[in-house]
Formats: structure tokens, C-alpha cells, sequence
């Protein structure tokens, strides 16, 4: 099937007499005539439905449908796109172990790795994603497991050069882990340029409209997870709590996504509900639409702003002036996203008085929506983060993020040209 195809039929075919939309199975238990049965599916030797936490069908029908979208072989829902981006990293690390991401990424996720996790004993370098390959080598150690990046960084739309993550992840025989929220496989599709994790905060644009909170985990199937066995024994040595079982071997190229369900999932439970999970499919299925129409619309604001004389920088990577816009036409040329970040000259101030006076664009904690909305992440989302972690990741304290909407673009810079004209 093609892209738009998959975006309205993948992951559920139903059978004479079914329904013909995915149905919310809202149940939290499901009943077998024998408890021989359902020893087996507890002991994995059969597939099926026995308890939500782990599985459910409404679920798994979105789940299939993402992998689908990204190509992967599998995919897990989870309860929020930071619960995603957790088990993705848990799933092949412990206390003792080290991961390398890059300092340009979402401020709920660096304190979710910075201090969280590290008290789990999970220890963090982090690295500027426009890092040459020496400086990007000198941050791995003995113990690292995996490499972590966002492909469009949030908010400051740093455009991550996959393939030389990648390629220097492989080559210390670690998986690289990108986050792919902002272009969205209908503009990117990472494992085609070596990722061998995906996740998702399906909040932002596969929902579309704000409705319903989620994440997701897809995996590539693409990591040789034996060949550096010694690295990954969750993975390739007998767990116990399945009498043994090894996942690469009962699972062969689902082993990672297979054991981040019936492991962490199983055991941690942030699995994403029934409903979320339905609401999640309706957005799904105008993807493709959508977010065509953001990017349009995000370039004609682009536009706009460069040439208001009120406005001291742009950056939106699919626009020439952009550094990123070489590697944004490399890895995405049909559109990044619809998010622009920017400064108004005047500083903090300036930008406070402009975001405050803005009537269709509303000032909210929120990003990716059919509705247009602005944020200051200096003074919300990264206001953890000290001066110099700003700094690092290419977050300015008068930096304002813009998320345009599908309304008509004509309204949206009527809208801004009001603001602006307050200051």
C-alpha cells in the first residue's frame, strides 16, 4: 500500500460481519475455557489477550498501523510520548550503563534523563547534535548501550544528520534511538537512514487535535542485538520471569519491541488506554492530509516574518536561510514541520506583549495541533534547565515557538501582524 493508503487501512482488516472501524475493546480482562490456556499465553507460547496492560486489541491495531507508517516490524503504545522515550532506553540499559544523546532535545526529556534516570544509575553525556564525528566518538564509554537524539529538535528545530549518528553509534555496536515527533514518518521515515529505534509523542501531530495523551515505540528490526550480545544480555541471555525464554531467539528481529511489552510493560504499566488509543487512529487516518497543509502554511509564516523588520531571527529549517536547511533537504524534501522558532527584537519583554496579544494563536503547553500556538520554552518547558543547558540546547532566552495550524494562513499572519503591532 501507499503512505496515504496505510494512513486510513494499516494495522486492522476487519472480517465478515465485524466493525468496520476499529472498535475500543474497553475491557480490562478477557476469558478463556481453560486455565491451560491460559498458562500458555502467560508463558508466551501462545499469542493473544488476556489482560490490557500488556496487550489489548484496540491497541495493537494502532500500534500496527504506526509500525506500519514508519516501516518497523513492531511497534508498543505507552501512556505519554515521555513513558516512550523512557522504555526505549530502558528497555536495553541498567544501573551501571551509559547512553549518549544529544543536548538539543525536548526539556521534559532531558530532566527525564538527566535526573530520573540517573538516579536508577543510568549516567547521560550529552552532546551537541551538530557534533563532528570525533567529538560525537570521545563521548561513548565502555558501558554505553545506545545513542539518543531527536531528528527535529524541540523547540530549537535542530536538524539531526542521521546517518552520521548512526554511523558512529554502529560502529561502537550500539542501537541509535531518534525521536520523530516533529516531522512525522510522512516526512521522514528514519530507519531508511539507519535508526534502529523510533518513538513517538503521538500528542503532537499523529493526534492532531489535543485530544488524547500518548507515545509509541517502534522498532526497525534492524539491530544485530547477538552480535554485540555481551553489551545486551536482556536481550540475549534466559530471563527468568519467563522461564528462561532468550528474545532473540523466540523473536529473532522483534526481540527489542517484543520484550519492551512483555518485560517493562508487564512491570512498569504505562500502557496507553483503549480509548487514547482509538482517539490516536482518527488522527491517524488524515495524517497524511494534515500535515502537508502545516508545513504550507508554517513556510508562507516563515516568509512573513523574515521580512518583518520587528523580527531579529528565524529559523525554520525549510526555508534557504536556514543552516539546516542542506540537511533538511537531505533527509526531509517534501517538508519538516509546522513549527518555527523566533525571536522579536526587544527581548523577553517583547516577546511576552506579542504573545499576549495574539487572538487566534493561543498561548498554551502544547505543540503540533490543528490549532495554531505559541509558547515561550525559556520561561515553561526548559525551565529546568540551567543557562548553560539552554545554551546547549539551542534554546535562547528570547526564543518564542510558533506551531502553525491548518487554519487559513492569511488569518494566522493577520493575527501575528496584530501582535506585532502592539510592540
Amino acid at each position: 500500500m501507499k503512505f496515504s493508503t496505510k494512513c486510513v487501512q494499516a494495522g486492522y482488516t476487519p472480517k465478515n460481519g465485524e466493525p468496520r472501524v476499529v472498535p475500543i475493546v474497553q475491557s480490562t480482562t478477557f476469558k478463556y475455557e481453560s486455565s491451560e490456556q491460559m498458562g500458555k499465553l502467560f508463558d508466551l507460547e501462545e499469542s493473544g489477550y488476556f489482560y490490557t496492560r500488556l496487550a489489548n486489541p484496540t491497541c495493537d491495531a494502532v500500534a500496527a498501523k504506526i509500525a506500519a507508517l514508519e516501516g518497523g516490524v513492531g511497534a508498543m503504545l505507552t501512556s505519554s510520548g515521555q513513558a516512550a522515550s523512557f522504555y526505549s532506553v530502558f528497555n536495553i540499559c541498567s544501573a551501571g550503563d551509559h547512553v549518549v544523546a544529544a543536548s538539543a532535545i525536548y526539556g521534559g526529556t532531558f530532566n527525564l534523563f538527566s535526573v530520573t534516570m540517573k538516579k536508577l544509575g543510568i549516567d547521560f553525556t550529552f552532546v551537541h547534535p551538530d557534533a563532528d564525528e570525533e567529538t560525537l566518538n570521545a563521548a561513548f564509554k565502555e558501558n554505553t548501550k545506545a545513542v539518543f537524539a531527536e531528528t527535529v529538535s524541540n523547540p530549537a528545530l535542530i536538524v539531526l544528520d542521521i546517518e552520521k549518528f548512526a554511523k558512529v553509534a554502529h560502529a561502537h555496536g550500539v542501537p541509535l534511538i531518534v525521536d520523530n515527533t516533529f516531522p512525522t514518518p510522512v516526512n521522514l521515515r528514519p530507519f531508511e537512514f539507519g535508526a534502529d529505534i523510533v518513538v513517538h509523542s503521538t500528542t503532537k501531530y499523529m493526534d492532531g487535535h489535543a485530544c488524547a495523551l500518548g507515545g509509541v515505540v517502534v522498532d526497525g528490526g534492524t539491530f544485530d542485538w547477538d552480535a554485540h550480545a555481551e553489551k545486551f544480555p536482556g536481550l540475549t541471555t534466559p530471563d527468568d520471569s519467563y522461564h528462561g525464554l532468550t528474545y532473540t531467539k523466540s523473536f529473532g528481529k522483534s526481540a527489542y519491541i517484543t520484550k519492551c511489552l512483555v518485560q517493562l510493560m508487564r512491570d512498569l504499566g504505562s500502557m496507553q488506554s483503549p480509548q487514547n488509543a482509538f482517539l490516536l487512529n482518527l488522527g491517524l487516518e488524515t495524517l497524511h492530509l494534515r500535515v502537508p497543509r502545516h508545513c504550507e502554511n508554517a513556510t508562507k509564516v516563515a516568509q512573513y516574518l523574515e521580512a518583518n523588520d520587528k523580527i531579529s531571527w528565524i529559523n525554520y529549517p525549510s526555508m534557504p536561510s536556514s543552516k539546516y536547511y542542506d540537511l533538511a533537504q537531505k533527509y526531509m524534501p517534501n517538508g519538516t514541520c509546522g513549527v518555527i522558532c523566533f525571536g522579536i527584537k526587544g527581548g523577553r519583554a517583547a516577546a511576552t506583549k506579542f504573545m499576549d496579544s495574539l487572538k487566534l494563536a493561543a498561548v498554551v503547553t502544547h505543540v503540533a495541533d490543528a490549532r495554531t500556538c505559541v509558547l515561550h520554552p525559556a520561561s515553561t518547558t526548559h525551565r529546568q534547565l540551567s543557562d548553560q543547558q539552554l545554551v546547549e540546547a539551542g534554546v535562547s532566552p528570547d526564543l518564542i515557538r510558533f506551531s502553525v495550524g491548518i487554519e487559513d494562513a492569511d488569518d494566522i499572519i493577520a493575527d501575528i501582524e496584530q501582535a506585532l503591532g502592539n510592540i
